[in-house]
C-alpha cells in the first residue's frame, strides 16, 4: 500500500506479462511482414511466439493475481455489459484485464497458437525441418488434409496446412486490430494510458 501512496500508482503487470506481450508484438510483426523470406527469420519469430504462448498459458494458472485466467476470464454477459458501458461512458474500470480485454487475450492466444502450430507443421511436412519434424510428416498428415493433384492423386498436405496457416495469421491480424482499437477506446474512457501501463507495469491506484 505504501507503493501506491508514494506514487499514486499500483503495480499490476509483472515482468513475465510485460516482456511476453512485447515479444509477441515483435514476433508477429516480424513473421507476418517477412512472409517466409528469409525463412530462418520467419521461423524463429514463430518459435518465439510459440514459446511465449506456452509460457503465458502456464502463467495463467501459477502467476500473480492479474495474470491468472481466473481473474479475467468471464461469461459473455459481463463482456457485453462492459462493452455497453464503454459506449455509454459508464464502463467500470478494472485494475487488470477488463471483461472484454480478458476475452481478447484468450482469443489472441488461441489464434497465435494455431498460427505457430500450423506453421511448424507445414515446415515439418514440406521441408522435414523444425521442432515437429520427428512427429509430423507427409505420411502422418490425415487424408482429409490432402489436395488432389492433376492426376487425381493426393498431394502431401502442405497446401492445406499453408491455407490454415495463412487464415490463422490473417485472423490474428484482425484480432490485433480490434485489440488496438479497444485499447485506445478504453484508454480514453478510463483516462489511462494502457500502453504505458504495459511498459511500466503500473496503473493509477483505485
Amino acid at each position: 500500500m505504501a507503493d501506491a501512496a508514494d506514487t499514486g500508482t499500483v503495480r499490476v503487470w509483472d515482468p513475465v506479462i510485460r516482456i511476453g506481450h512485447w515479444v509477441l508484438v515483435a514476433g508477429f510483426a516480424t513473421a507476418y511482414l517477412t512472409e517466409g523470406a528469409p525463412q530462418w527469420l520467419h521461423s524463429y519469430a514463430g518459435y518465439a511466439i510459440a514459446a511465449v504462448v506456452v509460457l503465458r498459458l502456464a502463467w495463467g494458472f501459477v502467476g500473480p493475481r492479474h495474470a491468472r485466467f481466473s481473474d479475467f476470464v468471464t461469461g459473455p454477459g459481463r463482456v457485453i455489459g462492459y462493452l455497453r458501458g464503454l459506449v455509454t461512458g459508464r464502463a467500470a474500470r478494472h485494475a487488470g484485464h477488463s471483461p472484454a480485454g480478458g476475452t481478447m487475450t484468450v482469443a489472441l492466444l488461441a489464434a497465435l497458437a494455431l498460427t505457430a502450430l500450423s506453421g511448424m507443421a507445414m515446415l515439418a511436412v514440406e521441408e522435414g525441418a523444425g521442432p515437429l519434424a520427428g512427429l509430423v510428416g507427409a505420411q502422418s498428415v490425415p487424408a482429409w488434409t490432402m489436395e488432389d493433384d492433376d492426376h487425381g492423386e493426393h498431394g502431401d498436405g502442405g497446401e492445406i496446412l499453408e491455407e490454415i496457416h495463412e487464415i490463422a495469421a490473417n485472423a490474428t491480424l484482425l484480432l490485433i486490430m480490434l485489440h488496438v482499437a479497444g485499447v485506445i477506446v478504453a484508454s480514453l474512457a478510463h483516462r489511462e494510458n494502457l500502453v504505458r501501463a504495459m511498459i511500466t507495469g503500473r496503473k493509477r491506484a483505485p
